[in-house]
């Protein structure tokens, strides 16, 4: 067995009105339901949850851990201003090599970090077989 797709995102947070906000005007997230204390939106055709709790740590503060959505090449400046307009935390990132795709990480109100990225998993593939001779890849 196997999982056969992505099923949905849910994200813990202290505050439920203003995590509705961000998700609706940061991703452009449609509001499916709401309830007490959780909502429900189609972002892009994916199941997104949000769960208001009480003490929920600070995730970036843990790892590079976090979530990747797509975004095209020539969206993304308009985008990191958008972000800056709107005083959400932006971070440093990592470095990028000549050849690697563009993005731009930042945080949601609760920390939980995102990205908006211009490449796929196809790009980083041919990426890595030109510049990374001592990876091993899997071709089936």
């Amino acid at each position: 067995m196997r999982a056969v797709g992505l099923n949905h995102l849910l994200y813990s947070v202290s505050d439920l009105e203003q995590s509705i906000h961000f998700y609706q005007d940061i991703f452009g997230a449609r509001l499916l339901a709401k309830g007490k204390t959780t909502a429900y939106f189609d972002l892009a055709g994916i199941w997104l949850a949000l769960n208001e709790e009480k003490n929920i740590p600070r995730p970036e503060q843990a790892s590079y851990t976090h979530t990747a959505f797509s975004i095209e090449e020539n969206e993304l400046p308009s985008m990191v201003l958008k972000l800056e307009d709107r005083g959400v935390n932006i971070l440093s990132g990592r470095e990028r090599e000549d050849g690697d795709r563009s993005s731009v990480y930042f945080t949601d109100p609760d920390g939980h970090k995102f990205e908006f990225h211009t490449g796929t998993l196809a790009d980083r593939m041919d990426h890595y077989k030109k510049t990374k001779p001592h990876m091993e890849f899997y071709d089936d």
